[in-house]
C-alpha cells in the first residue's frame, strides 16, 4: 500500500525484502552482459554488501524520480521510500500534502534546488526576503542560488524573537512583489528565537502572490512545527518545506526531503536535479522507518516531548542555584536557552570558554552565545551573530531535546555544566578576595604613610 507499515519489521525481515529488490537490477543478473559506461561495477565486496548490492541509485540523468528499466528494484525503493515518508509526514500533523520526495542533499543545497526552481517561474526576481535567523547553511542556500538576502530583523517579545511581520510585508511593498522570488521562513530554530509566524506569512505571500519556501530542518519531530505548517498551508501559501533526514530520523547525514501541497510544483523540484543520485538516503530512511514502524516512531516522539518537559524544569532549576534564569521562550518546542548574564559581567571571555569547557567534558550539541560578537558571511555582516539579533540582551547557553535523547544525556549535561558553573564561580570568589586583600594593604600603606 505504500505505507509505513504500524508495527516495526525484525532485520532479517528487512534485509529478505532489500536483497528481493536488489534482484531486480540488471548489475546483479546471472547472465548480464553490460556494454555501457555505468552498469552498476563494484569492485569492492565490502561496498557491494553495504550498499545490498543496489547500485545504480536512483533516477535517471533527466529526473531523480524517473524510473531506470535496468534498475527495476532501486526505482521500486525509491517509490516506496517517498511513498512511505510522505505517510509519516501526514501522520505528524501535515494531513494535506500531496507530495514530496527523498533528495541526497542535505537541507541547504535542497533549498537552493527549491529558490533555482522558482527562478524559471519569476525571472526578474532577484530578492529573497528572509527573517533572520543565524545559522550559514539556510543563508548560503540563497547565495549559492544567485539570489539577495533581503535580511528582516526579529522583534524582541519579552525574552523571544519573533517575526517582524509589518517589516516584511513594507519590505514587500518598498522592492515590488514582482521582483521577489519568495519568503524563505523558518521552523526549527535555536532559542530565543522561535518558530516564524508561519500563518501570518503564508497569508502575506498569498495576498501579494508571492511564492513561500519553509526550512523546516528538524521540525517534523515536533507536532507544533508540523501544525504551523499545516495552518499557513490552509489560511495562505506554503509552496514548499524543507527538512533534514538525519535530525528527525535519526539516519547518516547527507538527505532530504522536499514536500509540499501542489504536485506538479514538487515533481519540478525533483526535474531541475541533474543527473542520477545517490540511493543511500533513501535505503537509510527506509530502512529505519520499516524497522521502528509507525508505532515506533510515535514513541520516540512522545518520548521527547517529555524530555522536553524534563530538560526545561532541570536547567530552569539549575539556573535559579547560579543566579541565572531560564528564557522564557514558550513558543519553541525544541529548543531552550538560559542567561549567562552573571558570567559574561564578570569575565569578557567566561562565556566562550564555558564553551570549551563543555566540549572537552564530551557534552555536544550545546551552544554559548556572548554578546555582540561579529561574523560576515558571504559579504554581509551580521552583528550579534548566532542570537538571532543586532543586541539581544544577555549571553546565553543553548541545549535542545531532540528525537532520540535519553533522560541520561540530559542528567549527564547538567552535572557536567553545574560543575563548569562553579568552578567560575569559585574563581570569581578567590579573584575578589585577592582584590579584597590588595585593597587594604593599599589602605594599611596609605594610613603608615
Amino acid at each position: 500500500k505504500g505505507k509505513c507499515p504500524e508495527d516495526g519489521w525484525d532485520e532479517s525481515t528487512i534485509e529478505l525484502f532489500l536483497h528481493e529488490l536488489a534482484i531486480m537490477d540488471s548489475n546483479n543478473f546471472l547472465g548480464n552482459c553490460g556494454v555501457g559506461e555505468r552498469e552498476g561495477r563494484v569492485v569492492s565486496g565490502l561496498v557491494a554488501r553495504r550498499h545490498y548490492r543496489l547500485i545504480h541509485g536512483i533516477g535517471r540523468s533527466g529526473d531523480i524520480s524517473a524510473v531506470q528499466p535496468k534498475a527495476a528494484g532501486s526505482s521500486l525503493l525509491n517509490k516506496l521510500t517517498n511513498s512511505v515518508v510522505l505517510d509519516v509526514i501526514k501522520l505528524v500533523g501535515v494531513r494535506t500534502v500531496t507530495s514530496c520526495f527523498v533528495v541526497p542533499m542535505a537541507t541547504g543545497m535542497s533549498l537552493t534546488l527549491c529558490f533555482l526552481t522558482l527562478r524559471h517561474k519569476r525571472p526578474k526576481a532577484k530578492y529573497i526576503i528572509w527573517p533572520r535567523i543565524d545559522q550559514k547553511s539556510c543563508f548560503k542556500s540563497m547565495i549559492t542560488a544567485g539570489f539577495e538576502p533581503v535580511v528582516i530583523e526579529n522583534v524582541l517579545e519579552g525574552d523571544e524573537l519573533r517575526t517582524d511581520l509589518e517589516a516584511v510585508e513594507a519590505k514587500i511593498k518598498a522592492l515590488g512583489a514582482e521582483n521577489i522570488l519568495c519568503v524563505h521562513s523558518t521552523t526549527s530554530c535555536f532559542a530565543p528565537r522561535v518558530p516564524d509566524r508561519l500563518e501570518e506569512l503564508a497569508v502575506i505571500c498569498a495576498n501579494y502572490d508571492i511564492p513561500h519556501i519553509v526550512n523546516n530542518a528538524y521540525g517534523v519531530q515536533s507536532s507544533k512545527c508540523m501544525h504551523l505548517i499545516q495552518q499557513g498551508a490552509r489560511v495562505g501559501r506554503i509552496d514548499a518545506f524543507v527538512q533534514s533526514l538525519d535530525k528527525n530520523f535519526m539516519v547518516p547525514v547527507g538527505g532530504a526531503i522536499i514536500a509540499g501541497f501542489n504536485e506538479s510544483f514538487i515533481q519540478e523540484i525533483s526535474k531541475m536535479y541533474p543527473g542520477r543520485a545517490s540511493a543511500s538516503p533513501s535505503l537509510d530512511v527506509l530502512i529505519t522507518l520499516l524497522s521502528l514502524g509507525t508505532s515506533g516512531y510515535k514513541k520516540l516522539l512522545k518520548e521527547r516531548k517529555e524530555m522536553f518537559s524534563y530538560l526545561s524544569s532541570e536547567l530552569k532549576k539549575l539556573a535559579d542555584n547560579h543566579n541565572e534564569r531560564l528564557l522564557d521562550t514558550p513558543h519553541n518546542p525544541i529548543s531552550l536557552a538560559m542567561s549567562l548574564k552573571n558570567l559574561d559581567e564578570t569575565n569578557d571571555a567566561a562565556v566562550t570558554q564555558l564553551g570549551s569547557m563543555l566540549f572537552t567534558r564530551q557534552v555536544s550539541g550545546a551552544r554559548v552565545v556572548p554578546c555582540g560578537s561579529v561574523q560576515t558571511v558571504n559579504n554581509y555582516t551580521f552583528k550579534g551573530f548566532m542570537s538571532h539579533a543586532n543586541d539581544y540582551p544577555c549571553a546565553y547557553l543553548n541545549a535542545a531535546s531532540a528525537i532520540g535523547i535519553k533522560k541520561q544525556d540530559v542528567d549527564v549535561f547538567l552535572k557536567r555544566l553545574d560543575k563548569c558553573l562553579k568552578t567560575f564561580r569559585k574563581e570569581a570568589k578567590q579573584e575578589k578576595s585577592i582584590n579584597d586583600i590588595s585593597d587594604a594593604n593599599t589602605a594599611i600603606e596609605q594610613l603608615e604613610d
